[in-house]
């Protein structure tokens, strides 16, 4: 093969796989979306013969099939049932998808790339989508943790039905934990490692050529991430796990911190920026 077509091919390829991971983020958005939209729509404005699967979301008389979600989610109403804590998980593992999804994209386009360039020259490698399923695995593992601490927290009657918290301590102490980790050593470490896709795979050994192998690549990665990432997700209980903008807001972030080239400067920013609102909020509780 020649240069021209060979390079013609890791055009299409990485052509494909970012139009793969442009659906995936699309339609976790759109699902997200879609919620936050039904969540702030009151029985009022629901259309004439509406079933009740997600309608009237206002936390007080939605149902979905028969399950009121909006009593899982709002403290006080009831104890989940197995079907509540289904909707949630769902819920934070679609979210955790559309948030991250964007951040992974050039490592995700860098293993694509390469992967056909080995192929091409003999020594084929694992494809992109095993990567990418060892990566998606710690979210969805976190999405679990995730679910049990909304549960905790609707049982402590800590959050309010937009399922932000309603203490302003508790909300206050959340942002002054997340902005100080901001600034450790253990979020630098990680973040190196997900700014930098060619350092991270030289130092896990290089790509894989049994699935296996990538899924545990895309896992290693996903724990890096997971590390650099879940204090800024624990925002979500103070600003809303379902207000769009925060989520966006939020997202925006990861993006930045995981591509800008200032290393952790955009860290220890937002790091400080969040101790500032969490003094803030706490003074306004006394």
């Amino acid at each position: 093969m020649s240069d021209t077509a060979l390079e013609a091919v890791l055009r299409r390829d990485r052509t494909v796989v970012m139009a793969a991971l442009v659906v995936i983020a699309v339609l976790a958005w759109a699902y997200v979306l879609w919620l936050a939209v039904d969540m702030a729509m009151p029985a009022s404005t629901m259309p004439a013969g509406a079933s009740g699967d997600m309608a009237a979301m206002d936390m007080s008389n939605m149902d979905m099939a028969g399950m009121d979600v909006g009593a899982a989610m709002a403290p006080g109403f009831r104890a989940w049932a197995p079907a509540d804590f289904v909707f949630i998980f769902t819920m934070w593992a679609v979210m955790m998808v559309g948030m991250m999804t964007p951040s992974v994209a050039p490592l995700l386009l860098l293993y694509a790339g390469i992967g056909r360039k080995a192929q091409a020259d003999g020594r084929p490698i694992a494809s992109t989508g095993w990567f990418f399923t060892g990566y998606l695995a710690v979210w969805i593992v976190f999405s679990i943790a995730a679910t049990g601490a909304q549960w905790l927290l609707v049982r402590l009657a800590l959050l309010d039905p937009s399922m932000a918290t309603d203490s302003t301590i508790l909300g206050g102490l959340v942002l002054i934990g997340a902005g100080l980790y901001q600034w450790t050593p253990i979020k630098g470490v990680c973040l190196r490692q997900c700014q930098g896709p060619i350092g991270f795979l030289m130092s896990h050994g290089g790509f894989r050529s049994a699935p296996v192998g990538a899924i545990r690549l895309g896992i290693d990665h996903g724990l890096y991430c997971l590390g650099c990432c879940w204090a800024l997700m624990a925002l979500l209980f103070v600003g809303g796990v379902m207000n769009i903008l925060w989520i966006a807001g939020i997202a925006i972030l990861v993006l930045l911190e995981k591509t800008a080239t200032s290393g952790p400067l955009i860290s220890r920013i937002s790091g400080a920026l969040m101790v500032a609102a969490g003094v803030w909020l706490m003074a306004r509780a006394f």
